[in-house]
């Protein structure tokens, strides 16, 4: 299984690049939001990999964090969305929207990317709802953006400031707020549902602020 290409950009294409890695070239299929993170031809660029095999196809799909690559396996996993589906859904959307949209059962944010009707939008909100807070958890852990000039073998998180949604809270801060509340002995469910939440309406909130929010959220009314 090939897990992560570190090499130059050889060329670009509407859907893909082509990284050559000392001499070989791999075809490297990414999500719109993906493609234009990425650094011009010439320069160079490290993804995390999924390996897609079929009796009669080989292709390998990049992500620029281990958080994208888990969802685009989950996605993949809902009856009726393939690779172009997921990598549509991260395109409009980003792994953190994604989690949000599932965590809040938003059917409509899904159904806004491209091929994806509301049956299906239905489906990956509800397969996969149990999954967001462990996907959304992983955005703690994630590694940090490389430097510039990495070495070969470094894989960068490259920022996505280029995607045209608002900015949200990092899923680092995410994750550590949903961590805090689980420690305090909500559900994983009403927890990613409360930072989701939260984090959709406070752009660039810090940890602190989205426990303080989720807690008013989870507080009992009346």
């Amino acid at each position: 299984m090939i897990g992560r290409i570190a090499g130059r950009i050889d060329y670009r294409a509407a859907d893909h690049v082509l990284i050559d890695v000392k001499g070989v070239g791999y075809l490297v299929y990414c999500s719109d939001r993906t493609l234009a993170a990425l650094p011009g031809a010439g320069e160079h660029v490290a993804l995390y990999t999924d390996l897609l095999v079929r009796e009669d196809l080989l292709q390998l799909y990049g992500f620029t964090s281990l958080v994208e690559k888990e969802w685009h396996r989950l996605l993949m996993s809902v009856q009726g969305i393939g690779a172009k589906a997921s990598l549509a859904i991260l395109g409009t959307l980003g792994p953190d929207g994604v989690g949000r949209a599932i965590a809040l059962g938003d059917v409509n944010a899904v159904k806004a990317a491209k091929g994806i009707g509301p049956k299906t939008a239905q489906r990956v909100v509800i397969e996969l709802k149990d999954k967001a807070p462990e996907v959304m958890a992983m955005g703690a852990s994630a590694p940090m953006p490389a430097p510039e000039g990495p070495a070969d073998d470094e894989v960068i998180e490259t920022p996505v400031a280029k995607a045209p949604p608002p900015k949200a809270p990092s899923g680092a801060a995410q994750a550590e707020a949903l961590s805090a509340l689980t420690n305090l002995g909500y559900g994983p469910g009403e927890a990613a549902g409360a930072v989701a939440q939260v984090a959709g309406e406070m752009p660039d909130a810090a940890t602190a602020d989205l426990i303080r929010a989720a807690l008013k959220l989870l507080a009992p009314k009346g």
